[in-house]
Order: C-alpha cells, then sequence, then structure tokens
C-alpha cells in the first residue's frame, strides 16, 4: 500500500461495513422498551427516551447507545447504558461466531477479581427475538478514546498532547495489562475460556490459541482466495513456538489503546473483550505493541510523523517488569504472532468489501492485508532493526 492510497483512501476502518447492518433508531427504541419490560419488575415501567447508533460502528459487534428510565424500589432512575448486539449472517460477519454471553461473563469476572476499569454489565440475552440477534446491556462511561479513523497517529488529542501526558497514557496502559493478568485462578474464574482437554499452562494455551487461529484463517478464505504470506506466516509460528511460557493467565485479547475510554490520560473504562482468552502475558503485550505499530506503520507510509517514541517495545517491556516483577520473553515471536492475526482479520475485512463491491480482488491475494510489507519484514527478521535508529531496538 503507498503513502498516495493511504491520503486517497483514509477511511478504511470503514470498509465492508454493509448498509443492512443499520437499524432503524425508532425501531430500536419500541424493540428495546418491550425487552426492558421483560427484564425488570412489572411495575418498572420503563422508557426509552433515546437511540443513537454510532455512524463509526463496529465491524464486528453492532453498538447502539440509549438512555433509559424505570422506576425501581419505588423510585425513578435514569440509565445511560449501551447494546452490543451480535450481527447478522446476511452482514458477512468478521468472525464466525459471536459468544456475546461470554464477553458479558467475562466482563463480570474481570470487575469482580480485578481493579481493571469495567463498565458495569446489566443484563446477556441469548435469543435473537427483540434485537434481531444476541446482546448484552452494560453501562456508558465518559471519556476519550483514541481514534482508529482516522488513526490517533495521524493527529488527535493523543499526539498532541505533552510528552509527559502521553508517558502517563502509557504506563497507566500497561498497568491494565498488570492487573488483569494478576487474576488468580482464571481458568476457573472464566472456565469458558480454557480449551478442551487443556492444561491452564502458557504452553498449551498457546498451543490451543495458535490453533483456534488456524481454524480461524480457514473460515475467512473457505469461498475466495487464500494468503501465501499469512500460511508462511504459520509455518514460521509452528517452527518458533516458545516451549516455556509461563502461566496461563486471563488476557484481554484485542488489547490497544483504541478499547480503552481515558480521562485525564488514565483508564476510565476497558471495552470491547470478544478475543479474551487465556494465554501467556505475552499475547496481550504484543497485540498491544503491534497494534500501535499498524497504526505507526500507516503513519510513516502517509509521510506524517507518527508518535516513534509512544508504546517502543522495549519501554512497554519494562514498564511490565516494574509493575509486576516478569521479564516479557519472546517478543519476536508475540509481535509476530500479533501480526499474523492482524493479517487474518484484514484479509477478511477485504474479503467483505470485494463482497459488497467496495474494492476490487486483486491478483495478489497477499495485497488485501494492509500491513504486508510489516509482516514480510518481521518473517525476514529486519523489521525491527528498519525502524530503530542504529539499527537496533
Amino acid at each position: 500500500m503507498t503513502s498516495e492510497t493511504v491520503g486517497v483512501d483514509p477511511d478504511y476502518a470503514e470498509l465492508a461495513r454493509p448498509g443492512e447492518s443499520r437499524n432503524d433508531p425508532a425501531v430500536m427504541k419500541a424493540s428495546l422498551e418491550r425487552w426492558l419490560a421483560t427484564v425488570l419488575a412489572p411495575d418498572a415501567e420503563p422508557m426509552v427516551s433515546s437511540v443513537e447508533i454510532p455512524a463509526a460502528n463496529g465491524m464486528s459487534n453492532e453498538t447502539v447507545l440509549f438512555d433509559a428510565s424505570w422506576t425501581e424500589d419505588g423510585r425513578r432512575s435514569e440509565h445511560r447504558l449501551v447494546a452490543r448486539i451480535a450481527p447478522p449472517v446476511s452482514a458477512a460477519p468478521l468472525f464466525p461466531s459471536y459468544d456475546l454471553d461470554r464477553q458479558f461473563r467475562v466482563m463480570e469476572a474481570v470487575a469482580t477479581h480485578t481493579s481493571v476499569p469495567i463498565p458495569r454489565v446489566y443484563w446477556s440475552e441469548g435469543t435473537p427475538d427483540a434485537l434481531g440477534g444476541e446482546f448484552f446491556v452494560m453501562e456508558r462511561l465518559d471519556g476519550q478514546v483514541p481514534p482508529d479513523v482516522m488513526p490517533y497517529t495521524f493527529g488527535s488529542w493523543v499526539s498532541e498532547a505533552s510528552a509527559a501526558d502521553r508517558s502517563r497514557l502509557q504506563q497507566s496502559s500497561v498497568r491494565v495489562l498488570a492487573d488483569l493478568h494478576a487474576m488468580a485462578n482464571p481458568h476457573l474464574a472464566c472456565p469458558d475460556l480454557l480449551a478442551e482437554d487443556t492444561e491452564p499452562t502458557g504452553a498449551a494455551a498457546l498451543r490451543a490459541h495458535v490453533k483456534a487461529q488456524r481454524h480461524y484463517y480457514q473460515w475467512a478464505t473457505a469461498d475466495g482466495p487464500r494468503s501465501p504470506l499469512i500460511e508462511r506466516g504459520f509455518d514460521w509460528i509452528e517452527e518458533n513456538l516458545p516451549t516455556e511460557a509461563g502461566p496461563a493467565v486471563l488476557c484481554w485479547g484485542d488489547s490497544r489503546i483504541g478499547n480503552m475510554m481515558y480521562r485525564d490520560f488514565e483508564p476510565a473504562a476497558v471495552l470491547d473483550w470478544e478475543m479474551a482468552t487465556l494465554g501467556p502475558r505475552e499475547l496481550d503485550l504484543g497485540w498491544m505493541i503491534f497494534q500501535h505499530r499498524f497504526f505507526e506503520d500507516l503513519a510513516g507510509m502517509a509521510g506524517l510523523p507518527g508518535l516513534p517514541d509512544f508504546l517502543r517495545r522495549e519501554d512497554v517491556a519494562d514498564t511490565y517488569l516494574e509493575l509486576t516483577g516478569h521479564r516479557p520473553a519472546d517478543l519476536d515471536f508475540y509481535t509476530l504472532y500479533a501480526a499474523l492475526r492482524h493479517a487474518i482479520i484484514m484479509f477478511r475485512v477485504q474479503s467483505r468489501a470485494v463482497a459488497f463491491g467496495q474494492a476490487a480482488q486483486p491478483e495478489n491475494p497477499d495485497e488485501m492485508i494492509l500491513h504486508r510489507a510489516t509482516l514480510e519484514a518481521m518473517l525476514d527478521g529486519t523489521y525491527w532493526a528498519s525502524i530503530t535508529p542504529g539499527g537496533t531496538e
């Protein structure tokens, strides 16, 4: 992808969001009121006063913002809420399945057993009858979110902040991972995350995770072209799989600052738990590091300065060591694995774009991977030296 491409079509995160996945706010308001009456006391008299469907709705779950009031214990109360709804099959979903009830239970467990800031979760609805898909409802909080569109590295409240404030944001974001990974016995708190016939160790959980990613890739390419680059990446992963990976901790899975809401550069809410899993703590660290590099590389392709001194790999590792006493290991492996996982997602995103007539099928399927050059350089062993002054990181 060239810098000219970025300039012409910067809104890459909007690709493959089919219009049919949108909902009519008036219909949604009536549906929510009817459903609230089924989960509240008979005398609650729920009312929904407003419904907003964000223009930048997610490519996975649908998000609906709404205000509601009801009577409880003789008192009328106002509630600012969010519904996360599984997409219909007709929308060519990003993932093969959406276990929103499991996401709901993971958020409950994190709120109960850690200090990670989690929005209060109210209800989980396992049938699609009310809103057209399974969903759960949580409280709506206020704060600033590092933008994906345009990426925060292109110019945002993050890039315009002082170096001290950015450092505070970085430190506090890594602390979220440290606090999450400190959960005792996560396989007991979140038993649904332990793969069948798998021991709760980091090495076993990592093998199960890689197996699941292979299944995801097979699903994502079942009706279309395959990616030689992704398949080369899987070969590398198998050849370099760490044999010692410590305990299996609860991993957030989508550990990036774009999934956090901040107040005064401190996390106020940690969101998007659909990729939660058990695994080595480096799964989360590698994903956080790579996700910043993904946006940083896009900024470089667009000829922008980006944020080269933010969320650097060695700084994230040092902060995590200070907070936990654990020195992150095998980060070459885990950052490359993050880039490979993201490549499958990007491949699926572009496949959807082709299916909905928003993009043409390229002759080389690997061109469907937005960060193809990054993944190639990682596999060649040249990436980290190429982005670091003096050739080392």
